[in-house]
């Protein structure tokens, strides 16, 4: 069975990049786009990893991994948080949140491809 990526993005290009990059890697990708939600649909689908937009309608990206991360059932499930903000401070924040890895927009596919097999590894 094909491990499984919860996509937490709102740009549908960015969407079709890495569902595309992930899928011909042997992944199955779920994607969601809408933040006030998003806690809920990580319960609902059980993925491997969870790639997080840190700008989402509803609800910042910093403040669902904080709510993953308060919930006992979920607490350990890896975390990509990806943003177009690559300030120090983003990145600080989304550490400070629990996060397991962070990537700026624009990203490489093989970048992406490389952290979410690491932390599929975890």
């Amino acid at each position: 069975m094909s491990k499984q990526v919860l996509l937490i993005e709102d740009e549908p290009n960015i969407i079709e990049a890495i569902s595309f990059i992930l899928s011909r890697d042997g992944w199955t990708v779920k994607t969601h786009s809408n933040g006030a939600d998003a806690v809920e649909m990580v319960k609902e689908r059980r993925p491997d990893v969870v790639i997080l937009d840190v700008m989402l309608p509803g609800k910042s990206g910093y403040d669902i991994l904080r709510e993953l991360r308060d919930d006992p059932e979920i607490n350990g499930l890896p975390v990509l948080m990806l943003t177009a903000r690559g300030q120090t401070k983003d990145r600080e924040i989304a550490e400070r949140a629990g996060c397991d890895a962070f990537m700026t927009k624009p990203f490489s596919n093989a970048d992406v491809l490389e952290t979410v097999r690491a932390l599929a590894a975890k």
